[in-house]
């Protein structure tokens, strides 16, 4: 997690500084280029011919503004693309430098100019539309510009050009008004066929169901039958009063309309009437004779006999007045003809009533038949309403469209006879006006194409570039912690003596004979030394840190001048430290510290001394060399002797430092290392390439390796334990990581 974010920190914060450090570092390239780019254009604008640029400016309006009704009127289908005059200045524009008109102006001027041809003229033509210069609002005028060698032959072209457009545009603005009449011609014997059918379709229908308009005889139809249903129900109330006054009336005459009827008729007739008289009389006679006499008695038979024949001709009279169907009995004939004239008005009310309630019935019925036959057929008013608004509004919009294009084409003749755009000469061409060769813009377009080329070229470069320029590209390539970084050793500071404050016994030897002691106490590098040891303590996973091994991808990266610092750094700090020369192949440190190599390493693994020749450099500083060359030194460092020793030197010293070899090529640095306790790679910047560094991390997988220390690094200054410049970002993540070991150790 702490890689990620170092490498996502270095991506964003130092992007431009990656970038201008590429730049400098591929600096005389990217001079190269600018230069020879700057020459070329340079060469070639001197090598230009004088150039000349007329001008002239054309207002473009309309002679007539399309109407909205006119561009509503009719159908887009059919006529909105013929009539729309609305000015696409873009389709002007290449009209204006279509071959078609340029070919028009080279014949024009073919007498004039014979070696003007289309493709000349095509390239020294330009048009474009004049803006507001304070608002940038593009303006109805178009401005033609016209570049040549000769002065007069510009402003002679654009006077050309100027009646070619002008004749162009009238002619086709009055060919599309043709074409759009031409159109409309064409439609109307359709349209016209189309609102014929459409009239045809809608009388026939008016013919077969005998209608006009259906909505409205439907809508009659409906007010009739709400007058039906409210007349039903005036009758139904009016049944209703008369049932109650005929069921009153029955009451008080206690008889039934048939009852009272025969009543009212008996009591009516003055000869029944007189019949009935004459026959009570005669019982009443016959009951007084019975009074006296037996049934025997003349007198009582001549009654008896006579109360017979009246009796008759009663009934006689009744059926005569009631007809056949009336029979009654002695007792009903007295009792209903003896009817008061009250009781003969009540009756007649009844009789009234009753005939008010069958002609009632007989009208409720009347209507509701009626009803029934209005609401049949007013159920198939749907049906013919859909069909009718079908075929209406069919015939409606045909003849809107019929209308609109008649109107369409009026409108069209009077728009042919006034013609096409008006087009004003704003600005008349005028003789050309010089425009080149301008060296300094030239020279400028130059300078910028160099920079652009120059910076593709260093880019291009750089991506073919496999070699680490810069401790950030280190830090990405592999995932090893960073330890810090060694300043590159100015050239100035060999052979100079600096104050060592008593730690190197320098007197008696001459200070040519120790280039890399005094590089090493070099103030700079003496600092960054210190903050190497540092990150190695608090790097290593052991409590205490008693050996490692100082190795590198390649030979020649610093591995010595590293392990020397260190060795400095720990003894300046109270540590003892031993510093072997583990490179048994190619020693070097004996000769950068000027000690006798006759006795070594390889003699003390070897069997040949039983003790081994320390040197001292200082205090707390001793220095095993590396020996007499062996012939097998993979056999001698993987002996047991090695380990021995170092594990003897560790119980004797704080820090056993082992000067090693290259990783890459030979196993020795591999066996070295895996017999100390850590491990730190030195890559020196501009040397060690990428593929390089990686194999050796992969050689190195699975052993110690503490971190990594950036050697060499460019404009790399330490003050005060600050790191800045190039190589900031790769000190400053070491106190980041340094900060985060410390406080997870103060948690744990």
């Amino acid at each position: 997690m702490f890689e990620a974010k170092l490498n996502g920190a270095a991506d964003s914060e130092l992007g431009y500084g990656q970038l201008f450090a590429t730049l400098m570092r591929r600096r005389l390239l990217l001079l190269g280029v600018l230069l020879s780019t700057m020459a070329v254009s340079t060469l070639l604008s001197a090598r230009k011919d004088a150039t000349y640029r007329s001008s002239m400016q054309l207002l473009v309006e309309s002679n007539y503004e399309q109407k909205a009704n006119l561009r509503g009127a009719v159908p887009e289908t059919l006529f909105t693309a013929p009539a729309a005059v609305e000015i696409d200045y873009a389709t002007q524009i290449r009209l204006m430098q279509s071959p078609i008109l340029l070919g028009r102006a080279v014949e024009a001027l073919r007498s004039e100019y014979p070696d003007l041809g289309l493709e000349d003229l095509k390239r020294g033509l330009a048009v474009s539309r004049v803006l507001e210069t304070e608002d940038k609002i593009e303006t109805k005028i178009l401005q033609v510009d016209y570049t040549s060698g000769d002065p007069l032959k510009s402003q002679r072209v654009l006077e050309v050009m100027k009646n070619v457009y002008l004749a162009y545009n009238l002619e086709q603005q009055k060919l599309r008004l043709s074409n759009g009449l031409s159109f409309i011609d064409e439609q109307l014997p359709t349209v016209r066929e189309e609102v014929a059918n459409a009239e045809r379709s809608l009388e026939d229908f008016r013919e077969g169901q005998g209608i006009i308009d259906p909505e409205q005889q439907a809508t009659e139809f409906a007010k009739a039958l709400n007058a039906i249903a409210e007349q039903r129900r005036a009758i139904q109330a009016e049944f209703q009063d008369s049932q109650m006054r005929f069921r009153d009336l029955q009451q008080q005459l206690a008889r039934t309309p048939q009852g009272a009827i025969v009543a009212s008729r008996l009591s009516q007739s003055q000869r029944f009437r007189n019949l009935l008289t004459s026959l009570q009389e005669t019982e009443l006679a016959l009951a007084e004779q019975l009074v006296t006499y037996t049934d025997r008695s003349p007198t009582v038979r001549s009654l008896t006999q006579q109360l017979d024949r009246e009796r008759a001709l009663l009934q006689q009279e009744a059926r005569r007045i009631l007809g056949d169907r009336a029979e009654l009995s002695e007792d009903k004939l007295y009792t209903e003809a003896q009817m008061g004239e009250v009781e003969m008005g009540l009756a007649g009310q009844l009789v009234a009533t009753q005939t008010n309630l069958v002609g009632l019935q007989a009208r409720d019925q009347s209507l509701a038949q009626a009803e029934a036959q209005l609401r049949n057929e007013l159920n198939q008013f749907p049906q013919l309403i859909a069909e009718y608004n079908r075929l209406q509004p069919d015939i409606t919009t045909k003849r809107e469209t019929l209308q609109q294009l008649l109107k369409a084409r009026q409108e069209l003749a009077i728009e042919i006879g006034r013609g096409g755009y008006n087009w004003q000469v704003v600005e008349a061409p005028e003789q050309g006006i010089k425009t080149g060769p301008r060296v300094l813009t030239d020279l400028l377009l130059g300078t910028v194409l160099g920079l652009f080329l120059g910076a593709m070229a260093v880019f291009l470069r750089e991506s073919m570039d496999d070699v680490i320029h810069s401790p950030e590209k280190l830090t990405e390539t592999v995932a090893l912690p960073p330890l810090g970084m060694v300043p590159r050793l100015p050239r100035s500071i060999v052979g100079q003596r600096w104050p060592l404050g008593g730690q190197l016994p320098l007197s008696g030897r001459s200070p040519a004979a120790l280039p890399m002691l005094q590089a090493a106490q070099w103030p700079l590098f003496r600092e960054s030394m210190d903050l190497v040891y540092k990150s190695l303590r608090r790097s290593s996973p052991v409590s205490a840190l008693r050996s490692l091994a100082i190795t590198s991808a390649l030979a020649n990266e610093g591995k010595t001048l590293v392990s020397i610092g260190l060795a400095l750094s720990a003894a300046r700090l109270h540590q003892r430290v031993l510093l072997i020369d583990a490179n048994l192949r190619s020693p070097s440190l004996h000769h950068q510290l000027n000690l006798p190599n006759r006795q070594g390493l390889s003699t003390l693994l070897s069997g040949e001394d039983r003790q081994p020749l320390l040197h001292s450099i200082g205090a707390n500083t001793d220095v095993l060399t590396a020996g007499p060359l062996s012939s097998d030194p993979v056999r001698l460092l993987s002996s047991d002797e090695l380990r021995d020793w170092i594990r003897a030197f560790e119980k004797d010293y704080d820090l056993v430092i082992l000067d090693s070899c290259a990783v890459l090529g030979v196993v020795d640095a591999i066996q070295t290392a895996s017999l100390c306790e850590g491990v730190a790679v030195v890559a020196r910047l501009d040397s060690v390439s990428q593929s390089s560094l990686i194999q050796a991390a992969t050689a190195l997988n699975g052993l110690n390796v503490i971190g990594m220390i950036a050697n060499d690094v460019k404009g790399a200054q330490v003050a005060y334990g600050r790191p800045s410049g190039l190589g900031a970002l790769f000190a400053e993540s070491v106190s980041n990581r340094e900060t985060a070991e410390s406080a997870g150790r103060d948690a744990a």
